[in-house]
């Protein structure tokens, strides 16, 4: 229990900091490699993200069964266990050095229309670098899974917490000194490694883990592989949104476009950070209700109330950045990065209703039900990179933003919204009636403060976090007062009286 606990609380400041590195390091790191590298840099790592489909969701599957077998307390059957993941990650491996030997010897021939002579030396010695990573990453990950499956979070945690502060530094250092992109690449895989190597003497010294190559139980693996299948598309639909747009960008459109498109997914991935760590919390409770189809009502009930208390926190972030985003970008990215205000609008009001509904994901989970949404999200995502590939020749870097856009709405807004309501039993009109109630205070100011804000020049960061505060009074005391309920205002008042009267 108290791994659990400190491991929950050791994760919200993983999320913290990751977000805090994030919007420090990445001005310093933009204003360094400059656009056209950052660009070069985002390319690359989209590409080669695409080799980590091959894992398949085989994560969660050695944690669930480790947790089976362990339970019947047969050692052997658990390191056979082992001793088949390992052997299979270790042929997924081989897969990902040839696909990216492949990719290799076919940079020129994909991008040549695009880039420089030297972008492309570049690009191919960062592709060699990060494949030669996760050729190496893959059997080694099986240690980490192992850790997880062991309840170990505190030392997962740290040694996550550790990696963040000093591969930043270290970047930093690297970065301060001239070097550029490639340099950041060794970095990372460098600190990748020795983070792999310090999961297996963990497994080995401290879980006294033994790994056996023999007796691999051949219907386990078929139960294994038919488990990990539905993880699988949902990684599968996870590349085809957030990274077919800098592939397309890169070829038909350069990498200034990609570098603008980058950084506005830099930034909808710390809005998105915001909602699943509150959906994570309550995580345990969502599982045991959700099994019992008895629950119906009180699963509707939970959907609402999550579905609110997520809209409380990202309704002040989206209203915040739609007035002051331009100028926030302005300052911490630079003038060169203009347009990507306009892409981050996009993806943030497209992705707004999956966030506060993605406790959905864990009611699906919990009954069995995941293949229908698995397979109309893929099936979305494939429309969306269509849609992708046509627009992005006469509208760029805006076209791919909006066809994202386009496929999550029909997905999440229509699609899902009308199978939450008609086979998961949940009151999705009364759902939408508590948000749009919650809405009205967040809508008006929005409006207001960018009618206002035009008026203002602002030029430095002392007077936007100025406008900042200024602004967050007013939107806190109208949300307390014409969109916060009584439970969600205790949320607030219960930890600050605790923490003012000790009561």
């Amino acid at each position: 229990m108290n791994q659990l606990k400190a491991g929950a609380v050791l994760n919200y400041v993983i999320v913290g900091l990751n977000i805090v590195t994030g919007l420090l390091y990445t001005p310093f790191m933009l204003r360094c490699l400059g656009q056209n590298e950052y660009g070069l840099y985002s390319l690359v790592a989209s590409v080669i993200a695409y080799f980590t489909l091959l894992d398949f969701g085989f994560g969660s599957a050695i944690v669930r069964y480790t947790a089976k077998i362990r339970a019947t307390r047969e050692k052997k059957e658990e390191w056979s266990l082992y001793g088949m993941f390992l052997s299979t990650y270790t042929v997924l491996g081989l897969l990902v050095t040839i696909g990216g030997i492949v990719l290799y010897f076919n940079t020129d021939y994909l991008f040549d229309r695009t880039m420089t002579p030297d972008e492309l030396y570049q690009a191919r010695v960062m592709m060699a670098l990060m494949v030669g990573n996760l050729a190496v990453t893959f059997p080694f990950s099986v240690f980490g899974s192992i850790i997880t499956a062991y309840e170990k979070f505190v030392f997962q945690r740290c040694l996550t917490i550790i990696r963040i502060l000093l591969s930043t530094a270290v970047m930093i250092a690297v970065l301060y000194m001239g070097y550029k992109a490639i340099a950041l690449v060794v970095v990372q895989t460098v600190f990748s490694v020795g983070t792999l190597l310090c999961n297996v003497l963990y497994c080995r010294c401290k879980l006294r883990i033994k790994i056996i190559f023999r007796n691999f139980n051949l219907p386990l693996l078929k139960e294994i592989l038919i488990f990990s299948f539905w993880n699988f598309l949902g990684a599968i639909v996870d590349r085809i949104y957030w990274s077919t747009g800098q592939f397309i960008l890169g070829i038909y459109t350069g990498t200034v476009a990609v570098a603008i498109y980058s950084l506005a997914i830099t930034i909808m991935h710390m809005y998105m950070s915001m909602s699943t760590s509150l959906n994570s919390v309550l995580l345990p409770k969502i599982t045991v209700m959700a099994t019992d189809e008895k629950n119906n009502q009180e699963i509707s009930n939970l959907f609402i109330k999550t579905g609110r208390l997520q809209f409380c926190v990202i309704a002040l972030i989206l209203s915040a950045f739609t007035i002051f985003g331009k100028t926030f970008i302005d300052l911490w990215a630079g003038p060169d990065y203009q347009m990507t205000y306009v892409v981050t609008i996009i993806f943030l009001y497209s992705i707004t209703v999956p966030l506060i509904q993605n406790v959905g994901i864990s009611i699906l989970m919990a009954r069995g039900q995941q293949k229908f949404r698995s397979l109309t999200y893929l099936i979305i995502a494939i429309a969306g990179l269509i849609l992708q590939l046509i627009s992005v020749g006469k509208y760029g870097v805006i076209g791919c933003a909006l066809a994202i856009a386009m496929a999550l709405i029909i997905g999440q807004g229509f699609i899902m919204n009308y199978y939450y309501a008609k086979k998961q039993k949940i009151d999705i009109l009364l759902f939408w009636k508590n948000i749009i109630n919650m809405s009205f205070a967040p809508f008006v100011l929005t409006i207001l403060g960018v009618l206002v804000y035009r008026q203002i020049n602002v030029t430095s960061w002392s007077n936007l976090f100025l406008c900042l505060l200024v602004f967050f009074i007013i939107y806190f005391t109208c949300f307390w007062f014409f969109s916060m309920n009584d439970y969600e205002r205790n949320q607030i008042k219960k930890p600050l009286y605790k923490l003012l009267f000790n009561k």
